[in-house]
């Protein structure tokens, strides 16, 4: 090899290594999932991808920073967009006061075996004292909702704070792919 091949060989590696760091700092992130609070959507040491600068919707999975915990994230289920109401009766979703299916967790509430409901009754203005989800602000649960701590606990998450959305599960690789 002569010195030109070498320069070459360098320059590409520089670029590649640009272009993967500017992809992970501004395209994706890889997460570690910590405790139990997503089961059994997501699972204690499952590793993901979530995407930065996506629009967040309805059901989503998303990363933040946690409110009451610093230097810790928190990954929950967006339920609530600014101006819903949300209203949790005998286990069942109501958002703006209709009933809302949630597919994710038939599986986790036919486990049950206690008789006691999955999500407990709730709603906005119980919690908070307000009817609607405020502009800027998203209502998060977890899937696990006995033991998540959620907008239930730590309040409503600031839709500027949330860090990216999960939609990829690349280890363990049997549970390799996408989430639904």
């Amino acid at each position: 090899m002569n010195i030109k091949e070498i320069g070459k060989t360098i320059l590409y590696f520089l670029i590649l290594v640009v272009i993967l760091f500017g992809l992970r700092h501004y395209v994706f992130t890889p997460v570690v999932v910590k405790g139990d609070s997503m089961d059994p959507t997501l699972v204690d040491g499952e590793r993901v991808i979530a995407l930065k600068n996506t629009e967040v919707k309805r059901f989503d999975i998303v990363t933040f920073p946690a409110p009451d915990d610093p230097g810790k994230n928190y990954i929950k289920r967006v339920i609530g967009l600014p101006g819903d109401t949300i209203e949790y009766k005998n286990d069942q979703l109501y958002i703006n006061g209709k009933k809302v299916a949630e597919p994710y967790l038939d599986e986790f509430k036919k486990e049950l075996t206690d008789d006691q409901p999955l999500t407990y009754d709730f709603n906005l203005k119980d919690l908070f004292g307000a009817e609607k989800v405020p502009a800027g602000e998203l209502f998060v649960l977890g899937d696990n909702r006995r033991i998540s701590k959620d907008s239930r606990i730590i309040g409503m998450i600031q839709e500027k704070n949330i860090m990216a959305d999960v939609k990829f599960v690349f280890w363990p690789l049997d549970r390799f792919g996408t989430i639904d």
